[in-house]
């Protein structure tokens, strides 16, 4: 919907709206079992892990744009369980400038609606993700894969295990 040219003017000038999604998989009494993780190439080349993320579409509601970027990011038979309401456990911020705050990318300045999905399918990662690795709640938070988590999205891992009291 925007050339690379347009999009680079437009990062470079105004917020872009993302929705952002920690992937779980969960018991029959709604307790998390497993974290999915994301793992890609930077531009960098670099190896590093992420959350499913992307840019909510000029038209697009944010259900939409959640379930379209958990399917590209995890493949068509994820089979999301998409909450009721699209109020998100949080909103992220990234800055363009380092340091600024805990969450950064350098193309932009974008503001994310972060949400904890339970898919119940088969994850297969597609586009630029290379696997998708499942960890449990206490091996997605030990230091070592917090801190591999690209843009600070460490911070929100923890928060989001916190927020649905999975967080040891």
């Amino acid at each position: 919907w925007l050339s690379e040219f347009a999009l680079d003017e437009t990062r470079s000038r105004v917020p872009i709206l993302y929705v952002e999604a920690v992937p779980v998989r969960v018991d029959a009494l709604g307790r998390v079992e497993h974290v999915g993780l994301l793992l890609r190439g930077s531009a960098s080349g670099e190896l590093t892990r992420t959350l499913v993320s992307g840019r909510v579409f000029h038209g697009e509601s944010v259900r939409e744009a959640l379930l379209r970027n958990l399917e590209k990011d995890l493949g068509p038979t994820a089979f999301p369980r998409l909450p009721a309401s699209t109020l998100p456990f949080t909103v992220a911020e990234y800055l363009p400038f380092p340091g600024v705050s805990a969450l950064h990318d350098p193309r932009q300045h974008a503001v994310a609606l972060v949400y904890v999905v339970p898919v119940t399918g088969e994850c297969n990662p597609r586009q630029d993700a290379l696997e998708l690795t499942w960890l449990t709640p206490d091996e997605a938070l030990a230091d070592e894969v917090v801190d591999d988590l690209e843009g600070g999205r460490g911070a929100l891992l923890r928060q989001a295990l916190t927020h649905i009291g999975a967080a040891g």
